[in-house]
């Protein structure tokens, strides 16, 4: 019997299915995604919002951390984003639903609010499962390409319209988490999907502009004095760059315009797993971890209390930048002589 490699997998649809009659339920609802939301975080909020708003309900965003700029475009009419007020925005809803995260931890400031809530929040997510879930009621599936193929699903399930702007939203996900189509959670079904939001109204380029082609000049500079401090081992197929404490101040570069830079660092020839190390003062250290091939960083990720996906994976990790480098690479190339080439 051959199975249709375009259909909404049998256990996801059941999972969506299980989930649908308490999501439809809800009155007013909130929804929240990770600190420092990413393009699949933001669009799967607002593609999900708009989806809700079809059946009635009153929809709030309340992130843990502010919405990022460069994703600014999808905050059309009908989406409100209370995330400046906090947990307070969480008082008197429904119901919340969490976004593109397996781990409570990962919503910051609103975690403690999020863990005492009654019902718990519903959950939809494609990564590996955390230590701490959000909830136990939870649509989740690894071979998802991004939280926002999982959105586009449950409107499909649900029968919801894909009008231009939740299509835009979706898109985004998609776009954003395959690395602009490159990377290898760009599935034959991922293509198809994107293919369906652009008959919904989607313009390719527009997208490559907003998200790809209006960085500013701060980002270059920086991105030039990170690369002084590039390292290369290459018997242990490793590579690494650093931003140093207060360059991303000097520069005028927002957290959200990271995204690619790790990039450099695995395109060199033989690298295996590639690290971007950023101070961010006061003893801590964010660690962007990815990898080539069959190298799991996830793994190596979680022995530094951080998670994500096998090929891109982050921690925060307490200590200096000489030493946080120190030791996670020093991890990293006893974990990648134990493992698969």
């Amino acid at each position: 019997m051959s199975v249709d490699p375009f259909a909404i997998p049998a256990a996801r649809r059941a999972a969506i299915e299980l989930l649908a009659p308490d999501l439809l339920a809800a009155r007013t609802v909130a929804l929240s995604t990770h600190i420092n939301a990413d393009g699949d975080g933001c669009g799967s909020e607002v593609a999900l919002a708009l989806l809700l708003a079809q059946k009635g309900a009153d929809v709030r965003i309340v992130n843990p951390t502010p919405w990022p700029e460069m994703f600014r475009y999808l905050l059309v009419d009908g989406v409100r984003d209370e995330s400046p007020r906090g947990a307070a925005a969480l008082k008197g809803i429904d119901r919340l639903i969490v976004l593109d995260i397996s781990d409570v931890r990962r919503l910051g400031v609103l975690a403690d609010a999020v863990r005492a809530l009654t019902p718990p929040p519903l959950t939809i997510d494609h990564h590996q499962a955390g230590a701490e879930p959000p909830g136990t009621q939870m649509v989740s599936d690894t071979t998802a390409c991004a939280t926002g193929e999982l959105i586009f699903d449950l409107a499909t399930v649900l029968g919801l319209a894909i009008t231009p702007p939740v299509a835009t939203a979706i898109y985004t996900a998609l776009l954003t988490d395959t690395g602009g189509f490159r990377f290898s959670n760009t599935s034959a079904r991922c293509l198809a999907i994107a293919a369906q939001l652009l008959a919904a109204g989607v313009d390719p380029e527009a997208m490559y502009k907003r998200i790809y082609a209006s960085v500013g000049v701060g980002r270059l500079y920086l991105l030039r004095d990170a690369l002084r401090h590039l390292g290369v081992d290459p018997a242990a197929g490793l590579a690494w760059i650093s931003i140093e404490a207060g360059e991303m101040e000097r520069h005028a570069v927002l957290a959200e315009e990271l995204d690619g830079i790790a990039e450099y660092p695995r395109s060199i020839a033989g690298t295996r797993l590639a690290l971007l190390f950023r101070d961010l003062g006061h003893g801590k250290v964010k660690v962007s971890f990815r990898s080539v091939g069959n190298t799991d960083v996830n793994a190596l990720a979680r022995r530094f209390g951080g998670g994500g996906h096998a090929k891109a994976a982050g921690a925060l990790i307490a200590g200096s930048l000489a030493e946080v480098q120190s030791t996670v690479l020093d991890a990293a190339r006893e974990y990648l002589a134990a493992g698969p080439a």
